[in-house]
């Protein structure tokens, strides 16, 4: 316990139960000089000379504002001057930043295309430094990439446009799983969500594993693509990045597929769901009514049915 302390519960125990300095000094152990002295020194220049700095530059802490002093020429320990400019009322009231609470959703199997896909993005640069932002879209099931958009910025509503003309080939995904970023929590990301009924699920802050698939066909465009390719400019990332997704959904075996390609896996699923629609559709179809068979043609039914006849 500091010195400082030790003074403050003496205080206490003084005004509590009313006991004489000596006494409350014997019980803790304290010389009586020790709790009396008082310091001799002053902080007004400090606090003074704190004031003005703050006033010319009220943006500035009190680590800044050390800075300022030692280039004075005045050298003041940073626990004094911490404690100082708290006395002196200089301490920056900082906002909060408010952060939606993010619950995490594990990954879920999925059995069927179309029922989750998954949103990120990953940057590289041109020739000339210019960064570019590279968005990727993945079904969740089939691993197929169902876009690999490029450009220098993405905006929400481009976000929305690229999604818009995705559902347009193959229809509307069941849920959609991205981060936290603005393009993903804007009002009209949201709002394009809840007008097409697709449940948006954002992981948590600093919880990439909870996107794993995104991230993990990211590490494969980051190794097979963007760390050997060099872009001349823009048109030419397009170019050569449209090129990779082609071979990555028509001719790149997958492991997590059975060594499939996305596009040959697809297919078959598409197949099997087709093929177990049209069984399950026959065997609840009502059966037509038995129609007596036709007898047969022997001697003896002929001439049972000459002898109807006649």
């Amino acid at each position: 316990m500091e010195l400082v302390d030790q003074r403050a519960d003496a205080d206490w125990l003084r005004v509590t139960y009313v006991v004489s300095e000596r006494r409350v000094c014997g019980l803790m152990g304290m010389a009586v000089a020790t709790y009396r002295y008082r310091s001799q020194r002053t902080d007004e220049p400090l606090r003074t000379r704190l004031v003005e700095l703050a006033r010319s530059k009220p943006r500035f802490g009190y680590r800044r504002l050390q800075v300022l002093l030692q280039r004075g020429g005045e050298r003041v320990n940073h626990k004094r001057l911490h404690r100082v400019y708290r006395e002196a009322g200089l301490a920056i009231r900082r906002k909060k930043r408010k952060h939606c609470v993010r619950e995490g959703k594990p990954l879920q199997a999925r059995t069927s295309a179309n029922q989750e896909w998954a949103l990120d993005f990953i940057h590289d640069a041109v020739a000339c430094g210019r960064t570019i932002r590279v968005l990727s879209v993945v079904d969740a099931y089939t691993r197929e990439c169902l876009a690999l958009e490029v450009d220098t910025s993405f905006a929400s509503r481009r976000v929305s446009r690229v999604l818009d003309q995705i559902i347009t080939e193959r229809g509307r995904p069941e849920a959609i799983r991205c981060d936290n970023g603005p393009e993903f929590t804007s009002r009209h990301f949201l709002a394009w969500c809840v007008e097409r009924q697709i449940e948006l699920v954002h992981i948590q802050p600093g919880q990439p594993t909870q996107n794993a698939r995104v991230e993990s066909f990211h590490g494969r465009v980051r190794e097979e693509c963007l760390n050997l390719s060099w872009f001349q400019n823009l048109f030419d990332a397009r170019r050569k990045i449209a090129a990779w997704r082609t071979e990555y959904n028509e001719e790149r075996p997958h492991s997590s597929l059975g060594y499939k390609t996305p596009k040959e896996f697809a297919a078959a699923q598409a197949a099997g769901f087709y093929t177990a629609e049209r069984e399950a559709r026959d065997s609840n179809a009502v059966p037509c009514p038995s129609r007596s068979p036709i007898p047969a043609q022997t001697e003896d039914g002929a001439a049972e049915s000459c002898r109807i006849l006649t």
